[in-house]
């Protein structure tokens, strides 16, 4: 695989963020993530030259311990590992060894059997690891005597009473749910209330480290202990939401969430003069899923702050402002593929976020289901292997080796920006809610549980005997928080919730309004003469492919210079270099996006010898704020598409874009698309302007590659059959027909005063159609998107027949009415699908006062495409029943047989202008 060059050389932001940002170069499958190879004293190289046999033995219990750690708090490891017995490396019971340099902090004589001892409890105790997959030898160097060394760690007593107060707290607020809400599902931390003192550590590690801000994906488990405890969300606020009233003010239009996916963004104070601004996502009911979210809204985030890859600075890192954590369930991270997907994409151009912290909170059981049978492999963390990633179990039953083993992961990540995994093992009280009861199924684990002391009172009780919490401080602890959640519960139904969705970047824009706007989205003609130069302008000596210095340069220009005949990649061209131009963002991400699945982008040109990138609209002039980021991306789509979901919620400003190879392909992501894309504003109150496009057409490509399904998203849509819809629906679908159409699209996108994913029905062929292109009086000042593009073709007075279309079936009917000479069929274009735009259709059908027929025409089959969609709002808002031509129902979008395909494709017109 070729190497791209880095651009760090390059002077000032501009040059630091106009090219591809490269970490690893990926060889056979693992990434060389640093070139620098750490340096092992000669003195220790010659110890374990003399010593071989000691120090094979030492990387047993590097590489094995965990197998036999004490990390379970409620299943005792009896495992018997016969690599860590001594006598397998030649060693003697009864010799005397010097292992200095071969464990930390051993500089004496040892015998064989301290040695052991001393081995079992830096490996096998409470905190074991596994780090013998990391990719370098620095990493597992360092990883080594940072865990031999973390007994030396001091937990002082103000932070040990931190660390009870914190686990009472969660504690007490589990108990005053279960006596005021007994009937409400609150998931709660009952049994891993130590998670708590890891997220108080991690936070105060990260703003001791210089990190300024933490976004959070976690799903439910300890979710509300959290929120109401650490981060400060108004218990009143919760409270309400238990009582079944609203989370937000009336007005404002949400449909709002279940208890579990509440979410919050603050600003915590930090010891000293520390701050720390903590983002927890909305995550919803599909585990996991907030994943991807979480890393895409880091990255954006990283990029607001002028951090990482995009800052000035040569040196800075990914992560240096902003830090990604990670809460996981057991069993969905062993079972949810999106997790592997996100893992892909930790070290990936593009996406690569400096590394997130992860924590599995372990419940050792999924729903009812054991743990054991939730996965294939010894642990639920076991995905971390696949991209060389070290995890650090331990027991959530002894909190301060919990708070060492946030420190360890902290640390880790911060020296090296890499993913790090902590598996903090411990066990549920109730069931996978509090109305649940898991005994059916799991009776031997909770004659266990319901043995078990809690650890908030374990761990207060220890404090009390060393001397270090008095009882009565301890039960202050306690009875003070009973006495706020008390006075907030009295506070619930007075307290007015906050709509904090459009403030700080968000400040000047709206909730969409319930009618229909029009945006003028052009601009002038000799600007974008200018920018499509720009487009394909390349540096002195780049070696530019010759067929592309023909085929595409040279013929953008002169068809820039001419004003027509604009295609798709040159409209795009222009859409992106305007919104640069006015200081909008700009991300384009997919598979193979910076060529285009059929070669007709071209927004990024490869040297043929060098193969360094270089990115046209980057350079369009001196002193400019925006770029353009393309991201490639991995042959993913729930994993990317979550990650651009992520972006573009975090950044109003910038023109996201999702684009799928083909438009079949997005069905990899439906989860995003349900759970996320469709819903976010109404459930969350978080607006964004996510783009996707997905290519799609019956060109006889089989079944899939025909189709991007446009029926499901007009499904999910907000649309109403019996009002006319205004902007307010949750998203917007477009199928449109001209380069033209498409560039106001996207502008319309950045350029109007709120934000919606807008739905693209992609072309294809028509990408390099002939009778597909427009002009440049096209895209001028005064013109904007079309919803619905009448016939200019025809004389109303003549029509008898009108035809409804949607896309590239136009042109198919456009040439077929030619080619039979037939002049009283109107055909007529919904550029719009959603919303609807009935007042256009009205405007149109008054025209045709003779038309007797109306007809839907379309290439899909009847039970996909648009037709249960448009035609129940024809006859509803526009008074006109569609009489249907297309395919027939069908279980499969097209059919893989050429024969077939052009039978159906010629029955399809005839029958259109039969009717």
């Amino acid at each position: 695989m070729n190497t791209l060059r880095s651009v760090r050389g390059m002077a000032g932001l501009r040059r630091a963020v106009i090219a591809v940002y490269l970490k690893p170069v990926l060889c056979g499958g693992m990434a060389d993530l640093s070139p620098v190879t750490a340096a092992v004293p000669d003195e220790v190289i010659q110890q374990r030259k003399e010593e071989s046999s000691l120090f094979r033995w030492i990387s047993a219990f590097q590489e094995f311990g965990h197998l036999t750690a004490d990390v379970n708090p409620i299943h005792p490891n009896t495992r018997q590992v016969p690599e860590l017995e001594p006598e397998l490396y030649g060693l003697s019971r009864d010799a005397s060894y010097k292992p200095r340099g071969l464990v930390a902090g051993c500089d004496g004589t040892y015998t064989l059997q301290q040695l052991q001892d001393i081995l079992k409890q830096k490996y096998c105790g409470h905190i074991s690891v596994e780090f013998s997959n990391l990719p370098t030898l620095e990493e597992r160097e360092w990883f080594a005597n940072a865990v031999e060394s973390l007994q030396d760690e001091v937990i002082t007593p103000e932070e040990r009473i931190r660390l009870a107060g914190d686990m009472l707290r969660s504690q007490a607020f589990d108990n005053f749910l279960g006596t005021k809400f007994q009937s409400v599902k609150r998931y709660g931390a009952e049994g891993g209330e130590s998670t708590m003192g890891f997220f108080s550590e991690v936070f105060r590690r990260v703003a001791q480290e210089g990190v300024e801000q933490v976004v959070m994906g976690m799903a439910h488990r300890g979710r509300l202990n959290l929120l109401t405890g650490l981060l400060q969300y108004p218990a009143s606020v919760m409270f309400r939401k238990m009582k079944g009233l609203p989370e937000f003010p009336e007005n404002v239009k949400f449909i709002g969430d279940v208890l579990s996916h509440l979410t919050i963004s603050l600003d915590m104070e930090m010891e000293g003069d520390n701050s720390l601004h903590v983002t927890m996502l909305p995550n919803p009911s599909h585990l996991e899923a907030v994943n991807p979210v979480a890393c895409g809204k880091t990255r954006a985030r990283q990029r607001s702050l002028r951090e990482g890859y995009y800052s000035p600075d040569p040196d800075a890192q990914p992560g240096d402002k902003v830090v990604c954590l990670q809460v996981h369930g057991d069993a969905a991270l062993g079972g949810q593929g999106v997790i592997q997907e996100t893992l892909a994409l930790s070290a990936v151009p593009h996406f690569d976020i400096g590394g997130a912290l992860h924590v599995a909170i372990n419940n050792q059981i999924g729903y009812t289901t054991p743990g054991e049978r939730t996965r294939s492999s010894n642990y639920c963390t076991d995905a971390a292997k696949m991209c060389g990633m070290p995890v650090i179990h331990v027991n959530g039953d002894q909190p301060e080796a919990v708070v060492k083993a946030a420190r360890l992961a902290v640390q880790y990540q911060r020296k090296f920006r890499r993913d790090v995994f902590v598996d903090l093992l411990c066990w549920r009280r109730w069931g996978h809610n509090e109305l649940d009861n898991p005994r059916f199924t799991n009776p031997t684990m909770y004659h266990v549980i319901d043995a078990h002391r809690s650890v908030p009172d374990t761990y207060a009780e220890q404090l009390i005997e060393e001397g270090v919490l008095g009882r009565e401080e301890a039960m202050k602890i306690t009875a003070d928080h009973m006495a706020f959640l008390t006075e907030q519960f009295k506070l619930a139904d007075s307290t007015v919730p906050k709509a904090p969705h459009l403030e700080k970047q968000w400040a000047g824009l709206v909730q969409a309004p319930s009618s229909l706007q029009v945006w003028d989205t052009g601009v002038d003609s000799q600007t974008l003469q200018y920018l499509g130069a720009k487009s394909v302008e390349i540096p002195e000596n780049f070696n530019l492919h010759k067929h592309l210095k023909k085929t595409h340069v040279e013929a953008r220009l002169q068809k820039l210079r001419e004003g027509v005949g604009l295609d798709w990649a040159t409209a795009e061209a222009l859409a992106f270099a305007s919104l640069l131009y006015q200081g909008f963002g700009v991300r384009i991400s997919g598979q193979d996006v910076g060529r285009g699945t059929f070669s007709q982008r071209h927004c990024m040109f490869v040297d043929q010898e060098t193969a360094e990138m270089h990115i046209p609209l980057n350079f369009i002039s001196e002193g400019q704020s925006a770029y353009l980021e393309v991201a490639n991306s991995i042959l993913s789509e729930e994993a990317v598409l979550g990650f651009e979901y992520g972006m573009s919620i975090e950044s109003p400003n910038t023109l996201c874009i999702w684009e799928a190879q083909f438009g079949d392909f997005y069905n990899g992501a439906q989860i995003m698309i349900d759970t996320f894309i469709s819903g976010g504003e109404a459930k969350w109150l978080l607006q964004s302007g996510l783009t996707m496009v997905l290519p799609h057409g019956y060109d006889g490509a089989g079944p899939e590659h025909s189709s991007c399904h446009m029926e499901r998203f007009l499904q999910n849509s907000s649309s109403s059959e019996t009002v006319p819809d205004g902007d307010d629906v949750n998203w917007c679908i477009v199928n449109p027909t001209t380069p033209a159409q498409y560039f106001h699209v996207l502008r319309q996108q950045m350029i109007r005063n709120f934000r919606k994913p807008v739905i693209v029905v992609g072309p294809k062929v028509l990408l390099r159609h002939p009778a597909a292109t427009s002009t440049l009086q096209d895209m001028a000042p005064g013109t904007h998107f079309l919803p619905v593009i009448g016939d200019p073709d025809v004389n109303p007075d003549n029509v008898k027949k009108v035809v409804f279309v949607s896309g590239k079936h136009y042109y198919t009917l456009v040439g077929e009415r030619k080619a039979r000479g037939i002049t009283d069929t109107a055909i007529i274009r919904l550029e719009s699908l959603c919303p609807f735009p009935t007042p256009q259709i009205n405007a149109e059908l008054i025209k045709y006062k003779k038309a007797k027929k109306f007809v839907w025409s379309q290439e899909e089959h009847r039970n996909m495409g648009p037709w249960f969609f448009v035609h129940p709002r024809f006859e509803n808002l526009c008074a006109t029943k569609l009489e249907y031509s297309g395919r027939d129902v069908s279980e499969v979008p097209a059919t893989g047989v050429a024969q077939f395909h052009k039978a159906e494709a010629q029955a399809l017109i005839n029958q259109t202008f039969a009717l």
